[in-house]
């Protein structure tokens, strides 16, 4: 028997009196296949090291754990702990820290691995309620995480993999996709889940980049134009542009000096251009004194 078998699990959450707190997005997994799938899609082996974020009870890990070299899985509910201790007590390769993952010491952390010289993988079920700090902060951190296979609401997975010219494209699927390269993987319905949630869940995979997928001369300049683009997504670059920059003569003339120089339209939308495409403007309008 599984921990995610539903039995098995309703008979664990009895065992120790736990009730779910809706400030810490709890949905727990009870469907052993959709575990294995990510555990394939993950293609973890001995070689690898996992870090999990929210193991709850421990549904994937046991899965993860069976797998892999190492699991680091992060708890921030203390009343987890005890529970994971019980339910994981046959494996020697976990280690439970319950801490909060955004306020976690990452780099010291993952020294606590046997053999930190293992490739990393992030494989999780993450909180929808911060799904994206999460995944920022951990794409962000200097550490070379060689993949993330990650559970979130589907809504947000088509956002990070999104192309241009979509509805979900956005300034989220250009920060993501400027480190990682994202792939959906499968969708998982929200009746395979306790509580059930109230939308259907994805699978995303993103491998890191060798490199960033474009070149720019500010990163921190690059990602503030790009949210800038979409901050009222129906209107024009030029709008919001203007409404970000200013709207003197002067600083107009610059704006359009630096769209010549990339060769993009004023009129276009922020959902228009492609990732390249922003760089080329981020780069002229930094050589434009912006």
């Amino acid at each position: 028997m599984r921990i995610a078998d539903y039995s098995v699990t309703r008979a664990i959450l009895d065992r120790h009196g736990f009730t779910f707190k809706k400030i810490f997005g709890q949905n727990f997994l009870t469907d052993t296949n959709i575990l294995q799938k990510i555990v394939d899609t993950a293609e973890i082996d001995k070689n690898t090291n996992v870090i999990e974020i929210g193991p709850g009870i421990g549904a994937l890990t046991e899965f993860l754990a069976e797998n892999a070299a190492e699991v680091m899985a992060f708890e921030i509910d203390d009343r987890l702990v005890p529970i994971l201790a019980d339910t994981l007590r046959d494996f020697d390769n976990i280690k439970v820290v319950n801490e909060d993952i955004l306020k976690s010491d990452l780099q010291t952390r993952i020294k606590e691995f046997s053999n930190p010289a293992l490739p990393i993988k992030v494989v999780a079920n993450l909180p929808y309620y911060i799904t994206t700090p999460i995944l920022m902060h951990l794409i962000e951190s200097k550490i070379p995480f060689a993949e993330f296979v990650v559970m979130m609401q589907k809504e947000v997975a088509d956002r990070i993999s999104a192309e241009p010219n979509t509805k979900a494209y956005g300034s989220l699927s250009i920060a993501v996709q400027y480190y990682m390269a994202a792939k959906l993987a499968f969708i998982v319905p929200s009746t395979v889940f306790v509580p059930a949630p109230n939308v259907d869940s994805a699978i995303l995979k993103m491998t890191r980049r060798e490199q960033s997928l474009v070149q720019v001369q500010d990163e921190d300049f690059f990602f503030h134009l790009a949210k800038t683009a979409f901050v009222h997504r129906r209107k024009t670059l030029w709008n919001n542009l203007t409404s970000r920059f200013g709207k003197s003569e002067e600083v107009k003339a610059k704006l359009e000096q630096a769209l010549e120089k990339a060769d993009i339209k004023p009129s276009i939308r922020g959902e228009a251009l492609s990732i390249s495409e922003f760089a080329k403007l981020a780069d002229a309008l930094k050589e434009a004194g912006f």
